[in-house]
């Protein structure tokens, strides 16, 4: 469960990019995060990541302040959740087997897990024919799609996909949610943020809206509304 218990997060401009969100996620839920730029999206997924800290409030992941874990807890709760961005974020002088590979190997994972593993995930997400190109060899849904093989290839609890369909046209962006509700059925809790109407219409999931740093709605079954 991830909870956020009346988190505010100002910059050094006395920006408020979140001021006093109370949220829980439950584990194995499925979570949109809308709003218009700057309304705080990104910033709460960096507190989940802990790759930003909150000027107050607390950000819990299961009962654990994820902003008071010494250096070696830290690494092994970022273990636990994958991340897909929208720039992929994919290393080019790797191929689509190394880049999952090398996600791996950080972790710690044997050469018999790697390969038994990242042919089970690029056949996931239908890319088994593509693994020995190089990402400039690639799509952008087929990059985005070996960024997803890569974010959960070490079955990770939760899933951050920070607009992940914002470079993609309709046809792979559809392919690419049709993943992540597969990612989601086998039990993953995933969060989302988009700008995308069509993508939020479509899943039929709860949704988050955020404005200016504030939660201002939260359907259980919601679209897109702003």
């Amino acid at each position: 469960m991830i909870s956020f218990d009346k988190v505010s997060k100002i910059y050094s401009d006395n920006s408020a990019a979140l001021d006093g969100v109370s949220l829980t996620i439950q584990p194995k839920e499925f979570v949109s995060i809308v709003g218009n730029s700057g309304a705080g999206k990104t910033t709460l997924l960096k507190l989940i990541l802990a790759e930003e800290y909150p000027t107050s409030g607390n950000v819990l992941f299961d009962s654990m302040d994820v902003h008071k874990l010494k250096r070696r807890k830290l690494y092994q709760y970022r273990r636990k959740i994958g991340a897909i961005f929208q720039d992929f974020r994919l290393l080019p002088n790797k191929t689509a087997f190394e880049n999952i590979a090398f996600a791996m190997e950080m972790a710690g994972r044997s050469e018999d897990e790697i390969a038994a593993d990242v042919p089970y995930v690029l056949e996931m997400v239908d890319l088994g024919n593509k693994m020995w190109n190089f990402p400039k060899e690639l799509s952008g849904g087929e990059k985005q799609r070996v960024a997803i093989a890569r974010a959960i290839v070490n079955q990770p609890d939760l899933i951050i996909a920070d607009e992940p369909t914002g470079n993609l046209d309709p046809v792979n962006t559809r392919e690419i949610v049709q993943i992540l509700k597969k990612i989601h059925d086998l039990g993953t809790t995933v969060i989302l943020t988009t700008h995308n109407k069509g993508v939020i219409d479509s899943l039929g999931k709860r949704v988050v809206t955020l404005e200016r740093g504030r939660v201002i709605r939260d359907d259980p079954h919601g679209k897109y509304v702003l």
